[in-house]
């Protein structure tokens, strides 16, 4: 009777984590540069999920007329556009249609000819702007951050590894925070462009330490690696790097403000760690409560073969995307 509902919540996590391309969830983007009196330069990045652009797209008032600068293009993860416009568009308004039904942001940067500017984020809460609105870059930078990890699926389950692996609370602690330093080191270094690595070999190195970590759970402790039992902050740190060049990949498609950059890195890596911060709370409450039920043992393994299975699938997936 106890192993039939872990069994089929097993099932469940497998089909629903494997079928998700786990980390292809970045903000859109669009860039507005005023270049004139009534002129106007746009940039617009619409993410591709799966090789299908997302169905958004932004709405001007009917008196802007968006006329191509040069063909639409694929770079990467986004369908790139460049279009200009004459029209007063400083004093107008904007909607991403499409996005109430979509699950993510879109970062609006605006320039203007006197030197001002501004950054807002649009989501399914808010989808609409008026573009003369004062930004707030910093706070949406949290946000992109905490949604980043929350809605990154392989960051996820990476934590959930890492708490289901360690059972002792100051080794759990240790390695959460070898594992926020690391993944914190490699971000600022990436935003900064002293390292620069491709995000497809990236993310398929990150799929592989969710599987070895994976294999570590399903094995009996006596069977496990000596790093992983003895220190596992040093794989924490290790496997941190890597994951912070991933979140990192985000920042690099959407870039941060030059006037306010070090507070912007700063918030979206908090966001980062409250998203952390918050998995792990709710791991601790499952916990809580499969131990009074004894269903952890059964969890444990059921959780290690259904992360294992999810990240076989993302890392042939991932290799087969570089060849």
């Amino acid at each position: 009777m106890i192993r039939l509902p872990l069994i089929v919540f097993g099932a469940l996590l497998t089909i629903l984590v494997g079928i998700a391309n786990a980390h292809e969830i970045r903000p859109a983007y669009l860039q507005i540069s005023e270049v004139g009196e009534r002129e106007f330069h746009l940039l617009w990045k619409q993410p591709v999920v799966q090789n299908i652009p997302q169905a958004i797209e932004p709405i001007f008032p009917d008196e802007c007329v968006l006329v191509d600068r040069a063909p639409p293009e694929a770079v990467g993860v986004f369908k790139l556009f460049n279009w200009e416009t004459q029209c007063n568009l400083g004093a107008a308004s904007l909607k991403i249609d499409g996005l109430t039904f979509v699950k993510t942001d879109v970062l609006v940067r605006i320039d203007l000819l006197n030197g001002d500017s501004a950054t807002h984020v649009l989501n399914q809460e808010k989808p609409s702007l008026d573009l003369q609105e004062a930004g707030a870059p910093v706070f949406d930078y949290f946000l992109i951050g905490v949604e980043h990890l929350v809605f990154g699926i392989d960051h996820v389950l990476f934590v959930i590894g890492l708490f289901l692996f360690i059972r002792e609370p100051i080794a759990l602690i240790k390695t959460i925070t070898a594992f926020t330093i690391s993944h914190s080191i490699t971000l600022a270094l990436s935003v900064m462009d002293l390292i620069k690595l491709e995000q497809g070999p990236i993310e398929a190195v990150v799929a592989l330490s969710i599987l070895f970590l994976a294999r570590e759970l399903a094995l009996d402790e006596s069977q496990r690696s000596r790093v992983t039992l003895g220190r596992p902050w040093i794989m924490a740190f290790l496997f941190g790097l890597l994951h912070g060049l991933g979140f990192a990949g985000a920042l690099a498609d959407i870039g941060l403000p030059e006037d306010q950059f070090w507070l912007s890195l700063l918030f979206f890596n908090i966001g980062i760690e409250i998203g952390q911060i918050a998995v792990i709370l709710v791991l601790a409450v499952i916990a809580w409560f499969l131990g009074r039920l004894d269903w952890q043992k059964h969890f444990n393994n059921v959780a290690g073969w259904s992360m294992g299975c999810a990240a076989a699938y993302w890392t042939i997936d991932r290799t087969i995307l570089l060849i």
